[in-house]
């Protein structure tokens, strides 16, 4: 039962479908970790698991929770970015909550991010013209000429407007949208009659916890949603877990040939952590972050 005055302002609460940590719990995280000990007859000493063993050196597990996983398929540290639930969630996005046909214009936001860079390139391994959207000429360079998109629009730049209706000269057909808020407004204008639209996530607004002050686009939203026969779905990529081994049969051959790319960033030592975790919300980071731990 909630409990309020006349007027007050709606409660909003954090962006996560996680459960609350408690103070003194691991933080939560997808970990890969090394068989140390086991008593089930599934896992040896030795062999290489995809958890969610959170940031700590040691957990124990009845294997439930645990995926193992072939370092001679890729590096261990691609089945935490690329090849796990990073990718995993670019590819349900794009192959099983909206279908789009080849051909057509793929906008990934927040494109030179761990989930966006995956996205951008199933869209061009499906035959997708893509463009990518990211922060600073850095990023838009990387899409370019590391990852081959169509095209890339830096968010940052004074005439970001002008620039994304330059990329975008036959409107817009698919969007992967990663941000949230602060870019879907310049899309919209864009996006053809019939477009889909993914919101794989919002990392503009993933910290808010009270409602959205400012001017909105919603009733244009709206407009566009019945009179261009819009497709807008969401997805808890946690609801598709068990899509793992067709994930895999399907992306794991293209990143042992080379036509998957995918950058790190990497932290060593579970202290430093803390102090470099923020980054990642500030658009500071480029591909997965990955803490080092031993």
């Amino acid at each position: 039962m909630a409990r309020g005055g006349t007027g007050s302002a709606p409660r909003v609460h954090a962006n996560s479908d996680q459960p609350t940590i408690g103070i003194g719990d691991p933080m939560f995280g997808f970990t890969i970790a090394v068989i140390e000990q086991s008593d089930n007859p599934g896992f040896a000493v030795g062999d290489h698991v995809a958890g969610m063993s959170g940031w700590q050196d040691y957990a124990v597990s009845d294997g439930s929770d645990l995926r193992k996983i072939d370092p001679e398929v890729a590096p261990l540290s691609a089945h935490l970015g690329v090849l796990g639930m990073t990718g995993l969630t670019a590819w349900v996005g794009l192959t099983r909550i909206i279908n789009p046909k080849p051909g057509g214009t793929l906008v990934v936001t927040a494109a030179a991010g761990a989930v966006g860079t995956a996205a951008a390139q199933i869209g061009k391994l499906r035959g997708y013209r893509v463009v990518g959207v990211a922060g600073g000429p850095e990023k838009s360079r990387h899409l370019l000429e590391d990852l081959g998109l169509d095209a890339a629009v830096d968010h940052k730049a004074a005439d970001f407007a002008e620039r994304l209706t330059d990329a975008v000269p036959d409107g817009i057909d698919t969007v992967y949208e990663n941000v949230g808020a602060s870019l879907f407004g310049a899309l919209l204008p864009h996006l053809n009659p019939k477009a889909q639209l993914a919101i794989g996530g919002v990392m503009s607004q993933i910290t808010r916890t009270q409602a959205f002050e400012g001017p909105g686009r919603l009733p244009d939203l709206l407009r566009a949603v019945v009179y261009k026969d819009l497709t807008i779905r969401g997805f808890s990529v946690p609801d598709h877990f068990d899509r793992y081994p067709e994930f895999l049969a399907d992306l794991a051959p293209a990143a042992a040939q080379g036509r998957l790319h995918y950058s790190e960033h990497i932290i060593e030592g579970l202290e430093n952590i803390p102090a470099s975790f923020p980054e990642m919300f500030q658009g500071r980071v480029m591909g997965k972050m990955i803490a080092k731990i031993n």
